[in-house]
């Protein structure tokens, strides 16, 4: 007689098929492992499902098991929100991957969750729309992972997070109902709009297993520029006037700390020339769309040229092919060979008020060399959304005490102003210990009902965001 496990693995293979179901030691890295490394886990099965009626199943047959179910997509977070649960059902929803439908005339587009950001963003280009949500992980990002954790990205400035592009969504409930609301319609005020409450929810609430995206028209002309400026207070002054000043059509606001800019261009230097020179304070990588091919580019050089004349830019290179352009972005998002020496490392992503971003900085600039006088640190963000990265290194391996110290430096001085702890990449198990800095015990516990209301047996990614909180 099989057991228990074994007789859940025979029932999931009735559902999706035995050869999609994949048992403890033959399941492969990429679906144990966060992109970090620093969290593993050993899941009883990976499933991989093909349709919503088959999630239902699954999720149907691990509620009759009590046994949990998280969903791997991309693995690219860095917080341990998508790794599964020892003995645990591991659900990849990579053979969930279609495109459905793009609607040019709603402006829409239907795709399942496991489908990739850069082909959702492809397929929409070639019907001569566009998707605005774009991040350095788009190679690898599914499109329910993107939901998930409510993804921002490099555009929000203009078009906003994921929150502003989910219409319509279908989800698996804890105990295998399937709810959708696959609609096309912008406005729908007719009663509670429980998608958004999925949405951010780290797949603890329920499975994301298709959506209707918002599209845009595509833009046909794109300008970017790398600029100087003497202090953040004049990096922002340069945002906002370029907002007035390119009529909305500045799509993109990256600014950079010198530590940063310095550190990267220097390990590209085998490849490309640095294109500014160091020794300014902050840096911005500015970048507009429209589609006016002679207008456009005339307005963004008439704009900065303005912007040098008063002295609010000390310094600016206008990218004037697509190779300069990528050349361009590469300071921001070819990080890989300028970050390798800082190994290992903790990376951190928060969010504030504009205007507290400079104070935010040096107070963890301060707590992070008082507590770790060796430690290096590198600034960088999307200014347009108040949302900063941090990079920090001790120079050495990190425990978990070690580890918890570093946070508690950085989080501290993110309490200061009254931020966030997680602006992107949400709570999972690294910050769920830290929660309670930036929600309050009514907020806390508002968090709990609903998720006991709707996972009641704690099967949803358990031991994520809240099971593992914490006041501190």
């Amino acid at each position: 007689m099989p057991s228990e496990t074994q007789q859940l693995g025979i029932d999931l293979a009735k559902v999706v098929g035995a050869e999609h179901v994949i048992s403890e030691t033959d399941i492969g890295e990429r679906y144990r492992v966060d992109i970090t490394k620093a969290y593993t886990s050993r899941p009883a099965f990976l499933i991989r499902p093909a349709t919503t009626e088959q999630v239902a199943a699954v999720v149907q047959l691990a509620a009759a098991h009590h046994t949990p179910v998280t969903v791997i997509g991309g693995q690219t977070g860095t917080v341990g929100s998508a790794v599964p649960c020892d003995s645990g059902i591991a659900l990849s929803l990579e053979r969930m991957n279609r495109i459905i439908e793009i609607d040019v005339l709603s402006m829409t587009m239907t795709v399942e969750a496991g489908c990739l950001l850069q082909l959702a963003q492809e397929a929409a280009e070639n019907a001569g729309a566009f998707l605005p949500l774009d991040l350095g992980a788009r190679g690898s990002a599914m499109i329910g992972g993107v939901i998930g954790t409510n993804a921002g990205g490099n555009r929000v400035l203009r078009w906003g997070m994921m929150r502003d592009m989910v219409i319509g969504l279908e989800a698996v409930l804890a105990d295998g109902t399937v709810i959708s609301s696959l609609t096309k319609m912008l406005k729908d005020n007719a009663g509670y709009n429980w998608k958004h409450l999925l949405i951010g929810s780290e797949g603890t609430l329920g499975i994301v297993t298709r959506a209707v995206l918002r599209l845009r028209p595509l833009p046909t002309t794109r300008q970017t520029a790398l600029v100087a400026t003497a202090s953040f207070r004049e990096c922002v002054q340069v945002l906002r006037r370029l907002e007035v000043a390119l009529s909305g059509r500045l799509s993109s606001f990256e600014v950079m700390w010198e530590d940063f800019y310095a550190r990267i261009t220097e390990a590209q230097l085998v490849a490309r020339p640095r294109p500014l020179p160091l020794g300014y304070p902050v840096y911005a990588l500015i970048e507009a769309m429209g589609g006016d091919e002679e207008g456009d580019h005339a307005q963004f050089e008439r704009a900065l040229n303005g912007l040098l004349e008063t002295s609010a830019i000390q310094d600016a290179v206008i990218a004037q092919s697509e190779r300069e352009r990528q050349a361009l972005w590469a300071v921001r998002e070819d990080m890989q060979l300028g970050i390798a020496p800082m190994r290992p490392f903790r990376s951190y992503d928060v969010s504030m008020g504009v205007s507290d971003m400079p104070a935010f900085v040096e107070v963890a600039r301060q707590n992070v060399s008082t507590a770790f006088p060796n430690a290096q640190m590198i600034f960088y963000g999307h200014i347009g959304d108040g949302n900063l990265h941090a990079i920090v290194t001790i120079g050495a391996q990190m425990d978990k005490e070690i580890q918890l110290r570093l946070d508690s430096s950085i989080y501290q001085a993110v309490r200061d102003v009254n931020g966030s702890i997680s602006a992107e990449h949400g709570i999972g198990v690294s910050r769920a210990h830290f929660l309670s800095w930036t929600r309050s015990p009514r907020e806390l516990q508002l968090m709990r009902s609903l998720k006991q209301v709707l996972d009641p047996q704690n099967l949803l990614n358990p031991g994520k965001l809240l099971d593992a909180d914490q006041r501190t």
